[in-house]
């Protein structure tokens, strides 16, 4: 479904040949160790942070259900990503057939998307637990918070099929050498011999639309509870507040920063040489930071935790 034909050879592409994380060979196995370390430990990390949320009846809360879903989607998204990562450090051969590059850019595509989405959900919830304590339970119900995590699914899905099914439909590749460690969608249109200024601007505007728009939910929610804070006269709940949402809002610039800068901008400035470790960052780095994060940040969590292990 996905083979293109190579006019310029009158050959048929079947694979594509990622560039890998690094080409020289003392630097394979400490990278190689290094890499899977990070992987373990984003693994262990999201999956205590499910457990322990699961396990403790003072964390079934809107709050800890969204931070369920989003270790959830970590995992996965970085699993998308660092396995086939991980081999390509040790093999010379750093093929991928054209099937899996679509499938590994679909499940990147789609979980990145869900994970910027659910981020602007969990300031949602922030906002009306600071905004409107008494009247929390009756607007984040179990039935609301269920269907703003399928909305965000949904939404995640249909996105990356869109950019999937545009990717590999229309253009001819001039070339299998993917300037990326792994498929993302810029380095794939790159390699297109046909214009693929469409693919560009739906891009921009689709991609631009989900991260810029869920970035202004969470802007406009931060505001809110700034101002109502800013009406409290009691420091101590202000500060208290002002606590529980540390933690989101670090793992909210963490994570937004490197993905605008990559993908809210002309795919002719894009160079592998410079945004590599950028995209090391949002895809292996963010999904290992953010139980952490959690886990320092929040008492509740903490707390938690101690509960864990004296018992």
């Amino acid at each position: 479904m996905f083979e293109k034909l190579d006019r310029s050879n009158e050959t048929c592409i079947t694979e594509f040949i990622l560039s890998g994380l690094t080409t020289h060979t003392k630097l394979q196995i400490p990278l190689f160790l290094l890499y899977l370390m990070v992987y373990v430990i984003t693994f262990l990390g999201n999956t205590i942070i499910i457990t322990l949320i699961r396990m403790t009846p003072g964390l079934q809360t809107p709050m800890y259900f969204f931070l369920v879903n989003l270790s959830f989607v970590d995992i996965l998204y970085s699993s998308t990503i660092t396995p086939n990562s991980l081999a390509n450090i040790i093999y010379v051969g750093k093929t991928i057939s054209i099937t899996g590059c679509a499938t590994q850019m679909f499940f990147f595509i789609e979980l990145a998307s869900s994970e910027a989405m659910l981020l602007a959900v969990m300031a949602y919830d922030r906002y009306v637990a600071i905004r409107q304590p008494l009247n929390y339970s009756l607007i984040m119900n179990n039935k609301k918070c269920l269907k703003f995590v399928c909305t965000v699914y949904t939404a995640g899905f249909i996105n990356s099929l869109i950019h999937t099914y545009c990717a590999f439909r229309v253009p001819l590749f001039c070339s299998r050498q993917v300037n990326h460690f792994y498929c993302d969608l810029i380095p794939i249109l790159k390699l297109s011999c046909q214009d693929t200024f469409l693919n560009e601007l739906f891009l921009f505007i689709v991609a631009g639309s989900i991260e810029v728009g869920s970035l202004l939910c969470i802007v406009i929610s931060y505001t809110c509870i700034l101002f109502t804070l800013f009406k409290t006269h009691s420091v101590k709940c202000g500060y208290k507040c002002l606590s529980t949402c540390a933690s989101h809002f670090t793992c909210v610039a963490l994570f937004y920063c490197p993905v605008l800068f990559t993908y809210l901008r002309p795919t002719s400035s894009y160079s592998m040489n410079e945004d590599w470790v950028v995209s090391i960052f949002y895809t292996v780095i963010i999904p290992m930071l953010n139980p952490i994060i959690y886990s320092l940040r929040n008492k509740d969590v903490k707390e938690a935790l101690k509960k864990v292990r004296i018992q």
